[in-house]
């Protein structure tokens, strides 16, 4: 029979083993695994010699084992030859390790047939190479990287020593070996999507997933502690390298990272934000200045001197301000806050990153606070026209934070209301502590505080303390309201828009949309709506929209003066005509709110916000065109005059559902009265 399979796979072993034996790249993580399969070749290449040499009788099942065993040498051999040093190192073990499982049970296959055909052999050298072989056992990492995938996927937290075992063993203990990983991790998922595997993609996307488990589990254990021996909080920490941040910076996305880390993540032409995965809609590094300051403060008080040009701190006995550099840091995600924050270095919240670490203003935007969905859940409850209001406060975020100056405490009561609102940012468990401790009475009397930072951090802490269902309700019978209003009447930028945003989070308590209501809240949110900046006037939007939603309220709102400003933010300039036109559409189911909206010149807007608006923002126009039309033949004529019609048939043909059916009652509508026109004339 033809030996050519044997003499084939025997080259291949040869070259095989050469190339391991001339191995001299260090820190290679699949060496071992590479090893490994040399000694199993080895093993196994002295049984084929003799084979050869001693025209041992063979059989067919022996040569297709040894050319499945040497198409497996050479895919090992060619992966080690194309192996360079960025590659993901998981992704390099899962590989490596797949194919020392898939030589070895080869090479057990073929030892069993060998035993056959060796029986009649006085070869105990080759026997006994044989028992070896199948003894040989190595321990496998994959398997805790296998193990940890599983419970990713089936959404349990991966067992710590399944993932101390994966840091030990590909050497993931410091922040630069993170830092290169979670690069390459990110590169191999772009040339993935670049050649469309979508299998390897969902393994790659499972990966990425766990090299975030893998920053829990360095953070949990404090394996990357600085020489000075003070534990660094997690919130002081990169989310992309977990190093000390010493210089933060903002990205698009609104995260803040340290420079070098980011910046190395750019440069390899990756344009995504590591934690959010959005897309950067640019590259600029705008410099965290509020997240510098605040670390400065806990290097001081830590005694840890960090030097200008080294990441390394070193703890001094007599520490002195200023031979202290400015590091920094993050964790609490303050490019998500709406403005300025200091905290004290004994904020000791979690052990690990906070993943969902939010202001109650990002719940309004849909994003997940704890795991639980807000705003899109929301948005599947209510009328379409309420999904306007389930915004978005990112936009500005991250400009407003790089203006920020740093201003230390000016009281021991500023502090405090710093950290008490730092604490309720990032764990639902803080929430409830800090609520059930006292701690809300005491804030909503700082809501009078003539110190405007020390208003502002109390404003924002009742607002994170209010995401817990249970902490609301105390939160409004502590007599909230009124301080509320105070804020939204005398306060700064920041501590109005999270005042709005915190009546709005009160006004979901069914049984207080009416006190809200009555308190004078409505003509202070209507002070912001029409003088605040943009994130101000979104947020006095959204509070009256969800007190509008209460019949009473209506006429409060109209009365208030509210619609002459909706009417202008349907300019498309202002970035918010779906929000303007969703209260609008309320408001307009009263005859008050109706004849507003008419003096306040709102007709040809709505007109246009049906020819050129977005689905929403057509449906609701068109709501409203329908009430006015519906209870005012004098409005119904001046809709008319506008040129309503062509828009209201294009949107009767192409809308969503209701604003197919609203556009089509309209003109019906439009059909009827000319028919009575008509009539009326001939008679």
């Amino acid at each position: 029979m033809d030996r050519s399979p044997v003499r084939c796979l025997i080259n291949s072993i040869s070259r095989f083993i050469l190339l391991v034996s001339c191995q001299t790249r260090a820190h290679m993580p699949i060496q071992k695994d590479y090893r490994s399969m040399a000694m199993v070749l080895k093993l196994l290449k002295p049984v084929f010699d003799e084979i050869v040499d001693f025209k041992i009788s063979s059989d067919e099942i022996l040569y297709k084992e040894s050319e499945e065993l040497d198409l497996a040498v050479n895919e090992a051999r060619e992966f080690m030859e194309n192996w360079y040093p960025k590659m993901s190192k998981i992704c390099c073990v899962q590989k490596s390790e797949a194919l020392f499982v898939k030589i070895r049970a080869s090479s057990l296959e073929i030892c069993q047939v060998l035993s056959r055909l060796l029986q009649s052999s006085s070869s105990t050298s080759s026997i006994t190479s044989i028992q070896e072989l199948q003894c040989l056992r190595p321990e496998m990492i994959t398997e805790h990287i296998e193990e940890a995938l599983r419970s990713k996927r089936e959404d349990v937290v991966p067992c710590t020593d399944h993932i101390m075992k994966i840091i030990e063993a590909l050497k993931l203990t410091s922040d630069g070996e993170l830092l290169k990983e979670s690069v390459a991790v990110e590169k191999e998922r772009m040339n993935i999507k670049v050649n469309k595997a979508k299998g390897d993609l969902d393994q790659v996307n499972q990966i990425a997933a766990l090299i975030s488990e893998i920053r829990n589990c360095l953070l949990k254990v404090d394996f990357l502690e600085p020489k000075s021996g003070a534990s660094v909080p997690p919130y002081f920490r990169c989310p992309l390298s977990l190093e000390l941040m010493l210089d933060p910076v903002i990205v698009a996305s609104g995260q803040t990272y340290e420079r070098t880390s980011i910046q190395k993540w750019l440069d390899n032409g990756l344009t995504i934000c590591p934690k959010t995965y959005q897309t950067l809609a640019h590259t600029n590094l705008i410099p965290n200045y509020t997240v510098k300051a605040m670390i400065t403060n806990w290097c001081e008080e830590n005694h840890i001197r960090v030097s200008c040009n080294s990441k390394q701190t070193n703890r001094t006995s007599a520490p002195n301000p200023s031979d202290h550099a400015l590091p920094c840091l993050d964790g609490f995600h303050f490019s998500q806050h709406s403005s300025n924050s200091t905290s004290k270095s004994s904020l000791k919240v979690g052990n690990g990153f906070e993943k969902h670490g939010i202001d109650f203003s990002y719940k309004l935007s849909g994003e997940e606070a704890n795991g639980h969905q807000i705003g899109k859940t929301e948005s599947f409850e209510r009328p379409s026209h309420e999904l306007s209001f389930i915004h978005s406060r990112s936009e500005s975020a991250s400009s407003a934070i790089s203006s920020i100056e740093y201003v230390p405490p000016a009281s021991n009561e500023t502090a405090a209301a710093a950290e008490l609102r730092l604490l309720a940012k990032n764990k639902m468990e803080n929430r409830i502590v800090i609520g059930h401790c006292g701690a809300i009475v005491p804030l909503l009397s700082l809501l009078h505080s003539e110190v405007k930072l020390t208003q502002e951090h109390a404003v924002t802490a009742l607002l994170n303390l209010s995401i817990n269902e249970e902490i609301k309700a105390m939160i409004a019978e502590a007599g909230a309201i009124e301080p509320l209003i105070h804020v939204l009447n005398s306060g700064n930028d920041g501590a109005k828009e999270n005042s709005a945003a915190a009546l709005f989070s009160l006004s979901v308590l069914e049984e207080y949309k009416a006190k809200i209501g009555r308190s004078g809240a409505v003509k202070a949110l209507v002070n912001l709506l029409a003088s605040g900046a943009l994130r101000g006037k979104k947020d006095a939007a959204t509070a009256l929209f969800n007190l509008s939603i209460l019949h009473e309220n209506k006429v409060r709102i109209v009365q208030a003066g509210a619609v002459k400003y909706l009417v202008k933010l349907m300019d498309p300039a202002t970035g918010m005509v779906d929000k303007a036109v969703a209260l609008l559409a309320n408001l307009s189911t009263i005859g008050e709110g109706r004849l507003a909206i008419v003096r306040a010149g709102g007709i040809p807007s709505l007109v246009e916000v049906v020819e050129s608006g977005s689905h929403r923002g057509k449906e609701n126009a068109a709501s409203v065109l329908m009430q006015l039309c519906l209870n005012s033949p004098k409005f119904c004529t001046l809709v008319l005059q506008e040129g309503a019609v062509p828009p209201l048939v294009a949107l009767s043909q192409s809308g969503t559902t209701r604003a197919k059916e609203k556009a089509q009652q309209l003109l019906s509508h439009f059909r009827n009265q000319r028919e009575v026109s008509m009539g009326k004339g001939k008679s």
